[in-house]
């Protein structure tokens, strides 16, 4: 008995080139992706489920105060928070959430024996490409690389909403002689680990 081919599978067979190509295509994306260093590809692959509690910590290696420092969330008025360490402002966002704009405050001065004693106060020495780190409850490390140096007014809010195209992290100190303004720092997410 003869077996002959009939429409329906030359249709499978098209069906399985067209998978095939797309997964293909994904594959090469996703390595084009890597090579150019894009964030999100690597947030993407890397990404894990989100902690069970939000703790982080913060380290700046060019800011030697900065080392494992607490970051509390809290409401942007939360001296509780600022006086231990410094404040992720509730409502923005976490490392974990791709396109997230992570504000975090802390004082020029502080309160002396606590984390918060002069944790900022060097703020403005960081430059373009300098690294900063958040450390989430699960022990994943956000590595941003600092693009943005600004001063705005106190009631300035628009650099707490999500910066678009980036995953970014902003920190807030107060300027200095007079506390009148605040400094901004933005970096930009680079590698998740």
């Amino acid at each position: 008995m003869r077996t002959y081919r009939t429409r329906r599978s030359g249709l499978r067979i098209f069906g399985y080139l067209v998978a095939t190509l797309l997964v293909v295509s994904g594959l090469v994306l996703m390595g084009y992706s890597f090579l150019i260093r894009d964030p999100f590809a690597s947030a993407a692959v890397f990404a894990q489920k989100p902690p069970s509690d939000s703790t982080m910590t913060l380290t700046i290696p060019e800011m030697r105060r900065v080392d494992r420092v607490p970051v509390y969330t809290g409401a942007a008025n939360d001296k509780a928070a600022l006086h231990d360490g410094t404040l992720h402002v509730k409502g923005t966002g976490f490392p974990w959430q791709t396109g997230a704009n992570v504000y975090i405050a802390g004082h020029r001065l502080g309160f002396p024996g606590t984390r918060s004693y002069l944790v900022f106060w060097d703020l403005n020495k960081l430059g373009d490409g300098d690294k900063v780190i958040l450390s989430d409850a699960n022990g994943t490390r956000y590595t941003y690389n600092v693009f943005k140096r600004t001063i705005i007014n106190p009631d300035e809010y628009y650099v707490t909403r999500p910066v678009p195209g980036k995953s970014v992290i902003t920190l807030q100190t107060c300027t200095l002689p007079d506390y009148a303004q605040r400094l901004i720092v933005q970096a930009e997410l680079t590698a998740v680990g």
